[in-house]
């Protein structure tokens, strides 16, 4: 037989998690077949198995794709519905054994089309030996006015970024991925815009950006990732996997980041903060209440694969408790409630069982073919702000221009 061939969304996590869950796999049903694994970064990845048509054509069998995406590849006909799989033989505790966020955004056209790999809300991830020191608290009172806890607004965000900005002791009051791939920065403008009681949809049902809510989200968000005072100066050619690496290194007292950095801060050799941090929901206007963003990995099968039925299998076999508590210890985010609350694992990751928090303030991105286009007009908007003068209010009106034209 051939081998089977896996698109896998570059992270050391994934990859060494794959691997391990591929050889159990065969070793357990008796089956000799090679995966040829290959590690994409986003850009690739979506090129690959959706604009190239790779998963249509036979190219990939599985694919790690993401819930942005999914809309996307079932109106390609990319991926297989696995509806008469799952009522054949359904993965252990299906669906009870996940939170029902995250069994939604693949339930397109009264289908399921696919199954959930990685997971973590968007959050406030801090150092809370920092956040805990005596002499921090005593020095941060004096010089402004209140005690020292995490950020419950913008404000208060920016104020302990400023405090904790040490450029002589590489730390830096707060990390941001800038890099502009599409996700990063468009998921914070996302974030900066629901914080202050904005959304992305209007009451047509259209996409909306050019709201007094945006202005404001805007005008911060190019402000603090401009300051040298309160951000890491590396922000600007960070993905979220470079900062968080930097965090997990200890150049940052906050980052606003996915809850996997977080977590995998606390289990890799190279973390020099272990038993250090904590995370917190996002700051908000005083206002408004908080946010977090919903977007998850999915394992999903090629609809060109000649192999679905082992593939079925075996993502039957990746997505079982004892797999997703695997992908957990490597340093990636399980998706079942049984990893969520495992004794084991909030040992090794204290704040662990935080997840079902999270999830409550979770809100999605809209589920239409236009999105990834859309987002690829926010994140250019998100750049030109951040390196320029254009007001925000020109940018988003200008941003909404263009979708309007491909609505």
């Amino acid at each position: 037989m051939d081998k089977i061939r896996i698109a896998v969304r570059k992270f050391d996590p994934f990859e060494s998690t794959l691997q391990k869950l591929w050889d159990l796999f065969c070793l357990k049903n008796n089956i000799q077949v090679e995966a040829e694994m290959v590690p994409l970064e986003l850009h690739e990845l979506y090129e690959t198995t959706i604009l190239k048509k790779g998963l249509k054509q036979g190219k990939w069998d599985i694919a790690h794709i993401n819930t942005d995406w999914i809309f996307d590849a079932v109106h390609e006909k990319a991926v297989v519905d696995l509806y008469s799989f799952i009522a054949e033989n359904p993965p252990e505790n299906y669906p009870h054994g996940w939170h029902k966020s995250l069994l939604q955004l693949q339930q397109l056209d009264n289908g399921t089309y696919g199954l959930p790999f990685h997971d973590g809300p968007e959050c406030l991830i801090y150092r809370k030996d920092l956040f805990e020191n005596e002499t921090e608290k005593e020095n941060f009172k004096k010089q402004f006015g209140y005690e020292l806890s995490t950020p419950k607004t913008w404000t208060e965000f920016t104020e302990i970024a400023t405090f904790f900005n040490r450029p002589e002791q590489n730390l830096y009051g707060s990390i941001f991925a800038n890099y502009p791939d599409g996700h990063n920065m468009v998921f914070d403008f996302c974030l900066q815009l629901w914080t202050r009681g904005g959304s992305l949809i209007n009451d047509k049902n259209q996409i909306s950006i050019h709201s007094d809510a945006a202005v404001q989200a805007l005008d911060f968000y190019r402000k603090i990732v401009n300051d040298k005072n309160a951000v890491h100066p590396k922000s600007k050619d960070f993905g979220s996997v470079e900062a968080g690496l930097a965090f997990a290194e200890g150049q940052a007292a906050m980052a606003i980041n996915w809850f996997g950095f977080a977590s995998m801060a606390e289990v890799i050799e190279e973390s020099k903060v272990k038993g250090k941090i904590d995370i917190a929901p996002l700051p908000s206007d005083p206002n408004h209440k908080t946010a977090s963003l919903n977007v998850y990995w999915l394992y999903t099968i090629g609809s060109g694969s000649k192999h679905k039925r082992l593939a079925y299998d075996f993502l039957r076999f990746a997505t079982t408790p004892e797999s997703d508590k695997l992908l957990t210890i490597e340093g990636g985010i399980g998706c079942r409630k049984s990893t969520w609350k495992d004794e084991e694992i909030n040992t090794l990751i204290p704040f662990y069982h935080k997840l079902e928090m999270l999830h409550e303030n979770a809100l999605t991105l809209p589920q239409t073919p236009i999105w990834p286009k859309v987002a690829e007009f926010i994140d250019h908007m998100v750049l030109k702000a951040i390196n320029s003068d254009i007001p925000s209010a020109q940018l988003l009106e200008e941003t909404q221009i263009n979708i309007q034209k491909i609505e």
